[in-house]
């Protein structure tokens, strides 16, 4: 049986870029969730004042791969120690979030953050908000799989494949065959 886990690391096209290669993930999807208005617009959830973040929906095997092991490729990928932020995208729906669909994957996310901290894996305080999920829609079509119709676009050059990169080389036994 599958389950459903969302992430917010920044702009979804590189998320999503890094997890539809992750074995054991079945379904990646580019939405938004955890704002106000229902069923927005991505020129909505651009100004901010939706409360959206912009996120990736997975659906995932866990007998082929575990909350952590997604998680753990989550923290690599992106910088969950700046607030509404990540590189040169900025606003409350870059913000780094998990928002979880069973109390299970809320405990593994508060247990491997404080972990991180603990450890001070990113020599600053983590900002990551874990809640459960709400208001989510599917962003529109042209956002879905963006960076694999896209590879040579200016962005997907310069921030997506770096983060593909970074995912194939630190867990090359996550990498889809």
């Amino acid at each position: 049986m599958t389950q459903t886990l969302v992430l917010g690391g920044g702009c979804f096209w590189c998320t999503e870029a890094v997890f539809v290669k992750v074995r054991g993930v079945t379904d990646v999807e580019s939405g938004y969730c955890n704002g106000q208005t229902v069923a927005p617009t991505y020129d909505e959830v651009c100004t901010g004042r939706t409360g959206h973040n912009e996120v990736v929906k997975l659906v995932y095997d866990p007998a082929e791969i575990g909350t952590r092991e997604l998680l753990e490729i989550f923290f690599v990928i992106h910088d969950p120690t700046t607030l509404n932020r990540q590189g040169n995208d900025v606003g409350t729906q870059y913000r780094s979030g998990i928002y979880f669909t069973t109390p299970e994957q809320a405990e593994m996310a508060r247990a491997l953050i404080a972990e991180l901290t603990a450890g001070n894996a990113f020599g600053q305080p983590i900002v990551t908000e874990v809640l459960p999920l709400a208001n989510y829609s599917a962003a529109e079509d042209y956002h879905q799989d963006f960076f694999e119709r896209n590879p040579y676009q200016g962005y997907c050059l310069a921030v997506a494949a770096p983060k593909v990169a970074k995912f194939r080389q630190t867990f090359a036994r996550w990498v889809r065959a």
